[in-house]
Order: structure tokens, then C-alpha cells, then sequence
């Protein structure tokens, strides 16, 4: 009886258990396109430019180009250091 439950149990857990997705947006590519549809839209990151991906996105789909918020190549500019002041040796 206990080996049924257990087995009911666990089987209404698999079957009621989210399917994982994947990451949407792919860091190596600094653009990203979005298609809308009428099952939702979908996230296509696979753009060097804003120009490729409008010419991608015309075609009479409704879609939208947008900057990459996950780009690796994206870096903040490095902001030099204030240099340290010199000290002079002290006399006694």
C-alpha cells in the first residue's frame, strides 16, 4: 500500500513539474530582435548591429530591435585611477 502511494505520489510530481527553459538572450551577440505572435513573442539574439536586425525584422512580422542587456562584450570604460600623491622624504 505504501509502495502504491509512493509511486502515485511521485509520478503526479513528474507530471506536474515546470519544463526548465533556457536562457533568452545569448551574450555574444550585442543585438537582439523580439517577434511578436499570437502564441507570444520570441527572442532571437543573433545580431552584430541594429541595422542587420531591422533588415531581419522587416518582412511584415511585428518585431522590435533592442540593445542586448546580457552582451559579454559590453564593458563599462575603465576610469584611471587618481595617481597617489608623492610624499618627500622627511628630514629630522
Amino acid at each position: 500500500m505504501r509502495m502504491a502511494a509512493f509511486v502515485i505520489v511521485t509520478v503526479a510530481t513528474i507530471w506536474t513539474a515546470a519544463p526548465a527553459r533556457a536562457q533568452t538572450y545569448d551574450p555574444n551577440y550585442p543585438v537582439c530582435l523580439e517577434v511578436y505572435g499570437e502564441d507570444g513573442s520570441v527572442i532571437e539574439c543573433g545580431f552584430a548591429s541594429l541595422a542587420q536586425c531591422t533588415q531581419a525584422a522587416s518582412g511584415g512580422r511585428s518585431a522590435l530591435c533592442f540593445n542586448n542587456p546580457y552582451f559579454a562584450g559590453a564593458r563599462a570604460p575603465a576610469v584611471p585611477l587618481p595617481e597617489a600623491p608623492v610624499r618627500s622624504p622627511t628630514r629630522r
